[in-house]
């Protein structure tokens, strides 16, 4: 795909006009196809042939040097508003830092100290170790020109930050090590968390910064979905959570990280379907999301409506789900490939709820992509997520050729993925569908209900609500039952076990 058009997708609708503004202050001659080749790239369906659009005739030459010139601009532009949204303490406190250096260059040693402590005190306050050593630094180099100054007292802070700075790159370590391992798929991941962590000396019990905490968090939520055991993780995400809410009761000094925490705590009980802990927190986070006039409200928005509508799905309020979904503008938030996506999948399983077995499908064949390309955004499970949620789509409708086509290619796509990975509830649920649809067995039979229920018996009560979907599917064709009504019911059920102590 050509990369300008992956630039221009990153842009908001103000910035896409800011920079065309910019373009056409910049022209000084009328033929200038600047501005021209940045609309033809700012489209849903990128042309093939845009050299010959732009100058008639193939002009190969031409349209790559115009390319390197826009895309240049494209980079400049984007540095430069990222300069203007940075974070302001950070950069404030680097400026501080950088004018105290001008200072003392000067001679000017009282504002030098002055504008140093300045520093300091901003750098400290938001955890920037980086900078706050460079300031050490900068302040150990001229101390001998402050006699208020304690040596003693200026080389323990140096020496404090040193630690946080090593505790710091631990963790980046830590966060990389744990991504490897889930980039290469390795099955045996369920003590990921723990063995890294001591691997890397990090203990949540330690004086560790927002910023780490959240990181940890982050990273915590990712294993959970590669495992989709929520439950093994969640002793681990409520102690990291209880710590950050003990050291840290002033949410705008990091709101940003504040709001993804609320998140992966209302994701995390969603899962383990404890829905109404779940919706506490996305409503707080959706309170959090107004402060300091909107910030984050754009950046948050497609994650908060995608909890809140399987919220909607899975407590028994399908239509309004529906309705609220179809409302939500996919095209503003198209760079938010992730929550958008998933918003979309969540559409069509509420639209199989309500048995509107062909818009679902309509809706499902909007993922245009290819599955590799969902495989690069979303992930192996999303992509196995929504073929399986295709092939029962097409069962409904009974789409015969196009069943046995996707089974056969879902087969021959991801078999030895999920084997190597021991996915064997899907591999299972595979059988059982082909047997369902070909009746090659009684699927009435007590022998096939027991196949069915070891579906879920293997996990019981910390089966999360995607697999007890697929599972109440195939329940429900056996007991002749409704999909949505099974599904309610299976859920309820299981929260009821997950909450007996």
């Amino acid at each position: 795909m050509n990369n300008l058009y992956l630039i221009i997708a990153t842009l908001s609708t103000e910035d896409k006009k800011e920079f065309v503004r910019n373009l056409k202050e910049r022209n000084k001659r009328n033929d200038t196809k600047n501005v021209e080749l940045f609309r033809l790239l700012d489209t849903a369906n990128l042309p093939s042939n845009i050299n010959v659009i732009l100058y008639g005739t193939p002009s190969t030459g031409a349209y790559h040097a115009l390319s390197k010139r826009l895309h240049d601009l494209l980079i400049d532009f984007i540095a430069t508003k990222s300069f203007d949204t940075e974070s302001s303490e950070e950069m404030n406190a680097l400026k501080l830092l950088l004018a105290s250096r001008l200072f003392f260059q000067q001679k000017q040693l009282y504002i030098a100290f002055k504008t140093l402590s300045k520093a300091e005190i901003i750098a400290a306050k938001h955890s920037l170790f980086t900078i706050l050593n460079e300031i050490y630094q900068t302040l150990l180099l001229y101390a001998h020109l402050n006699g208020k100054l304690v040596l003693e007292e200026v080389i323990n802070k140096y020496q404090a930050n040193k630690l946080n700075m090593a505790q710091e790159e631990n963790l980046n370590l830590f966060y990389a090590t744990i991504q490897a391992e889930l980039n290469h798929n390795n099955p045996g991941i369920s003590d990921i968390i723990n063995r890294n962590l001591l691997l890397f000396n990090i203990s949540i019990t330690k004086n560790l910064s927002y910023q780490s905490l959240y990181k940890i968090l982050q990273i915590t939520n990712q294993v959970a979905y590669v495992t989709r055991d929520y439950h093994e993780f969640l002793p681990f995400v409520e102690e990291a959570c209880q710590k950050i809410e003990a050291k840290y009761r002033t949410k705008d000094k990091h709101l940003y990280d504040h709001l993804q925490v609320l998140y992966y705590l209302a994701n995390t009980y969603f899962r383990i379907k404890n829905f109404e802990l779940s919706a506490s927190y996305l409503e707080e986070m959706h309170s959090y999301m107004s402060l300091e006039n909107n910030k984050y409200s754009a950046i948050f928005q497609p994650q908060y409506e995608l909890l809140k509508s399987l919220l909607l799905i899975y407590t028994g309020q399908n239509d309004e789900a529906v309705s609220r979904i179809t409302l939500f503008n996919f095209e503003k938030y198209k760079n938010k490939s992730e929550y958008a996506v998933d918003l979309k999948l969540a559409l069509v399983v509420a639209l199989f709820f309500q048995k509107n077995y062909k818009e679902a499908l309509k809706t499902l064949q909007d993922f245009y992509h290819s599955d590799q390309w969902y495989i690069d955004k979303v992930g192996y499970i999303w992509v196995i997520q929504k073929n399986l949620v295709e092939i029962l789509l097409l069962i409904e409708l009974d789409y015969v050729d196009l069943v046995e086509s996707r089974l056969t290619s879902f087969k021959r796509k991801y078999y030895s993925h999920l084997k190597k990975h021991n996915e064997d509830v899907i591999l299972d649920f595979l059988k059982l569908i082909s047997s369902f649809y070909y009746k090659t067995e009684d699927i009435y039979s007590e022998n096939f209900r027991k196949k069915a229920g070891n579906l879920l018996s293997i996990k019981s009560k910390d089966t999360d609500v995607f697999t007890i979907s697929f599972y109440s599917w195939m329940r429900a064709k056996i007991d002749k039952a409704e999909v949505y009504t099974t599904c309610l019911d299976y859920i309820k059920m299981m929260s009821n076990l997950s909450n007996i102590k």
